[in-house]
């Protein structure tokens, strides 16, 4: 685990693809709005005919908190039939070059999720 000052919070649209040719597999999308709002869609289709894709969506407000990204959800806002999974309390780290490495390797930015409390779904 590697830890860094993170100066400049940066906006925008996050993705991991972990899908095939025939669009199955595991996709994350979490969108960071300079508003300080965050959107998460999480896609999942297993491998096979018989297997029905998922879509489980995340939505609330974000802070920047001792170098980390601070999740909170409110359960009458955030939370309905569409957006089922609750990031209340989650958090992550940015994933960048760090300014002392003076190298020409290239670090693409991501986000690790450190704590991610999601499991407790909606009724």
């Amino acid at each position: 685990m590697a830890f860094f000052a993170q100066s400049k919070i940066e906006y925008g649209d996050y993705q991991v693809d972990f899908l095939d040719d025939e669009n199955e597999g595991i996709q994350y999308t979490l969108t960071l709005n300079e508003e300080h709002t965050f959107k998460f869609h999480f896609f999942r289709k297993p491998k096979g005919a018989n297997n029905p894709k998922e879509n489980y969506y995340a939505k609330g407000t974000w802070a920047s908190e001792n170098n980390l990204i601070v999740f909170d959800a409110e359960d009458d806002l955030d939370l309905n039939e569409e957006y089922t999974l609750n990031f209340k309390n989650s958090k992550a780290r940015f994933n960048t070059k760090s300014p002392r490495d003076v190298s020409a390797r290239v670090v693409k930015t991501s986000i690790n999720f450190t704590i991610l409390n999601y499991l407790g779904l909606k009724d």
